[in-house]
């Protein structure tokens, strides 16, 4: 699949990408969620979490698609979905789409909603549900995005790090 820019491609992620794909996810993380300085437990999350071991992982699970946008000179987004997770807000869905990353120097470039539509057409050839996913509620742009393709609100949880909890927005897919 080709994106909206000619230089960009969709596709499904290797396993050659995994170092790439944990760096982008240290980059997009630490720049949307901290703000005000790193702290040892977000930066041992972070550390711990993004690794290429654990997009090895990914790719080796039948209930987990990643598609990466590749563009000539590397990976600038992916998008995750996973299969079997119910959502939080209850629902019948069990498939979310667990993260959509771009790297922020590519916003504003249709790469979210390249990657966005291919998940959901992965989602309608898999004959899985129509996704969930969870948004930091501080992060009105993601949120907007959502809302502007597709989702709706259906209730909130929370993210636990170090101890301390964080609100998030659930939002459902209205059809697929």
């Amino acid at each position: 699949m080709t994106g909206n820019s000619a230089s960009t491609t969709i596709r499904p992620a290797a396993m050659d990408d995994c170092s790439s794909l944990a760096v982008l996810s240290i980059e997009v993380w630490t720049g949307t969620y901290l703000r005000d300085g790193i702290s040892g437990h977000f930066a041992d999350y972070v550390l711990s979490q993004y690794t290429p071991a654990h997009f090895a992982a990914v790719l080796e699970n039948p209930a987990e698609r990643l598609l990466v946008s590749q563009n000539r000179d590397g990976i600038d987004g992916y998008v995750r979905i996973s299969h079997g997770h119910p959502s939080p807000a209850g629902g019948a869905s069990r498939t979310e789409i667990s993260t959509l990353y771009v790297q922020p120097q590519h916003h504003g470039r249709g790469i979210g909603l390249c990657l966005l539509q291919a998940g959901l057409q992965h989602c309608r050839d898999s004959s899985w549900d129509a996704p969930w996913l969870t948004s930091n509620s501080d992060n009105a742009r993601a949120i907007s995005f959502y809302l502007r393709n597709g989702f709706e609100k259906t209730g909130q949880t929370h993210f636990w790090i170090g101890g301390s909890r964080y609100p998030n927005d659930v939002l459902q897919l209205r059809a697929l």
